[in-house]
């Protein structure tokens, strides 16, 4: 076998002497330590190795350990006040929530960790203090941890520890009966550090979470598919924050959804999703973990109602924060009044009254935009409202004007404004379109695409529906479009556009409350023909685009970035 060397001993030297040999001899810039009995999953050593990059300040990271049976051998660990430890979630079911997400631990097991070479070498190994074996790990990870760096589990990276085939399992007597002596010596040395932690046994799912500043639950309608709508990019992002920000975070989709596809993008980032039958239902999961949790995030009206009766009993202490997501009561309005339906008002008067009773019950309300908040400065004076908006990820050097060609739209099909907007598009604007730009395509995609949309593919027209990665498109549009008729919110269509450096031509609603300027960040127009020749004008005019293009980076920067939501998202969950 090529790119193998093997390192001989003239004599066996432990665990500690043979890991701490082969890291002089080592090569790389990273360690992957293994014990002789363990049997690794296909993608385990990526995933330990690629946390580094996904996690900041990160020092030292460990596998998801199982037993031969598959259950969980451990998840990282938990150490007591005593200096004894605990294998957290030994023989529990390996898919259940509270083992699946990336979380700071004590320590993680030898048998299976990622360290950087240097950092490895710099520390001086694991410590001859513990020769030959046991604790070494223990230690090396409060070592980490002594320099500010991050000890972290790693649920992807799946590893069988086949336990007890190298040194048996009596501690009375070989090399396992250094187990008890070393527990002995990692007290003396660390026993200040460890009067911070509790006592053997006590509350072990507050323990396993004890990097966490706060318990926060966030109770959604449904899974996040930030691939399909911006509401989901914003919540993903928020949730990075709080993360960031040192919160235990938990959430729950009230379907009870847990795609993997989806989850994922949760719990690698440190989030714990509960779901299916380890959730049970949302008020199965407020009446288990209520009296830990420090605030309560419900998103949505319809799923805030159901619930918020329940939380001051089952989770005294917590902060009540509804996320509006948007006023639906707004935009439901303002389709009842563009469509003249009164049965739609009278819809909308009722979402108005059910709005406003969950923001009365709530302790603070996150909304999208100054405008809403002005609104329920009107409307509900006496309740405490922060502005949240859309929050996006910079991206790298946008694509130059001379690298792109054709107009995009990107929405998703399940908001209504997005369907009457396109058909609005297709039947006024379009052929003007068509007459200022011959020749040139306009590409309409978004999930959850109805067949009246489908439908209205023609020359001219690519209609292609959902796409699983829009940054091919945005990378390579050069006008996006915005034809919204009514809505309400900050559109992440805008915001993710000009995040890509593409020009937007929209409406006045769809503009709404993203404080841009006219003209400068943005070209506004709400007939068809003013509609179709502001895309005209941006689409020839390379000097406008540019100073659209670098007007539109800068706005996302300045107020659509996680550095403009965190100073909001901290005011919201301050305590008194």
């Amino acid at each position: 076998m090529s790119g193998v060397r093997f390192i001989r001993q003239p004599q066996n030297l432990g665990f500690i002497g043979n890991v701490n040999s082969g890291a002089t001899h080592a090569r790389g810039q990273w360690l992957i330590i293994l014990n002789n009995d363990t049997v690794v999953r296909p993608g385990a050593i990526d995933a330990l190795i690629d946390t580094f990059a996904q996690h900041e300040n990160v020092g030292l990271v460990g596998a998801k350990l199982l037993n031969a049976d598959g259950t969980v051998q451990e998840a990282g660990g938990i150490v007591w006040r005593d200096g004894t430890a605990w294998n957290w979630g030994r023989g529990q079911q390996r898919d259940d929530p509270r083992f699946n997400f990336v979380r700071d631990a004590d320590y993680c097991s030898g048998a299976a960790l990622a360290i950087r070479r240097d950092l490895f070498q710099q520390m001086g190994g694991f410590d001859n203090h513990y020769l030959p074996a046991y604790y070494e790990d223990t230690d090396l990870a409060f070592r980490v941890r002594a320099r500010g760096l991050r000890v972290l589990y790693q649920p992807a990276a799946e590893i069988f520890h086949l336990e007890g085939v190298s040194h048996g399992r009596d501690e009375s007597s070989g090399i396992k009966s250094y187990q008890a002596t070393n527990a002995v010596k990692f007290f003396e040395r660390w026993k200040t550090t460890l009067a911070k932690h509790r006592e053997n046994a006590d509350e072990p799912e507050l323990e396993a979470h004890r990097a966490g500043r706060s318990n926060i639950l966030i109770v959604e309608a449904c899974m996040v598919t930030p691939d399909q709508d911006s509401g989901s990019v914003r919540m993903l992002n928020l949730l990075k924050i709080l993360k960031a920000d040192g919160h235990h975070v938990t959430f729950v989709a009230d379907n009870l959804d847990g795609n993997p596809k989806y989850a994922s993008l949760l719990t690698s980032a440190g989030v714990e999703v509960l779901h299916g039958k380890f959730a049970g239902s949302v008020r199965k999961v407020l009446r288990e973990r209520g009296s830990s949790l420090d605030a309560v995030v419900f998103c949505r009206h319809y799923i805030a109602s159901q619930y918020i009766n329940m939380v001051r009993g089952a989770a005294p202490r917590a902060k009540i924060v509804f996320d509006t997501v948007d006023l639906h009561f707004v935009r439901e309005e303002r389709e009842a009044q563009l469509l003249g339906n009164a049965g739609m008002a009278r819809s909308a008067l009722l979402t108005r009254t059910k709005e406003l009773a969950v923001i009365a019950k709530s302790d603070v309300t996150l909304v999208v935009s100054d405008f809403e908040k002005q609104l329920l400065a009107q409307i509900a004076p006496r309740s405490e409202v922060v502005v949240v908006s859309n929050i996006h990820v910079p991206t790298d050097e946008p694509a130059p004007f001379s690298a792109r060609a054709g107009i995009l739209f990107v929405g998703g099909f399940r908001h209504p404004p997005n369907v009457d907007a396109i058909k609005w598009y297709v039947a006024d604007v379009l052929p003007h379109v068509r007459r200022l730009l011959p020749g040139i395509v306009t590409t309409v995609v978004g999930s959850n695409m109805p067949q009246e949309i489908e439908a209205l593919s023609e020359d001219g027209l690519l209609i292609k529906g959902f796409v699983a990665d829009t940054a091919p498109l945005l990378d390579t549009a050069r006008v996006s479009i915005a034809p919204l008729r009514y809505g309400a919110g900050v559109k992440g269509k805008i915001n993710e556009a000009m995040n890509h450096g593409i020009p937007v031509v929209a409406t006045t609603c769809a503009v709404e409350g993203m404080q841009l300027t006219t003209g400068s960040e943005v070209l506004v127009a709400d007939s068809a023909i003013d509609f179709a020749e502001a895309i005209a004008r941006v689409y020839h005019d390379e000097t406008l685009w540019k100073s659209l293009s670098i007007a539109g980076l800068k706005n996302v920067h300045e107020h659509f970035s996680a550095d403009a939501a965190r100073p909001a998202i901290r005011m919201a969950l301050a305590r008194e």
